[in-house]
């Protein structure tokens, strides 16, 4: 499955690490020094023009989002319901 996180971008459920609200940057010296160093490596995507509202950590990238990290962890949600919900009908 898919997970859209605004604009164009669309990334595979399978991909997701973690989906964060865009103050995680602000928290520590370690988050801080996290996000510096993918954006030297250039693993780094920001989506659209609007305002960031969430940050997206895949296995290969980090993308700031401007969809809310409530409304993108509901569709991850969504996806593992949906998932799960398959797996049991299928043992039936």
């Amino acid at each position: 499955m898919f997970i859209h996180l605004g604009g164009d971008k669309i990334i595979r459920s399978s991909e997701l690490i973690a989906i964060f609200d865009i103050s995680i940057e602000k928290m520590s010296k370690t988050t801080k020094s996290f996000f510096q160093h993918a954006q030297k490596e250039k693993n780094v995507e920001t989506i659209g023009d609007e305002e960031c509202k969430s940050v997206v950590v895949t296995k290969t990238k980090i993308y700031y989002s401007p969809i809310s990290s409530a409304t993108l962890k509901r569709r991850a949600d969504e996806f593992h319901m949906s998932e799960t919900e398959q797996a049991t009908n299928s043992k039936k």
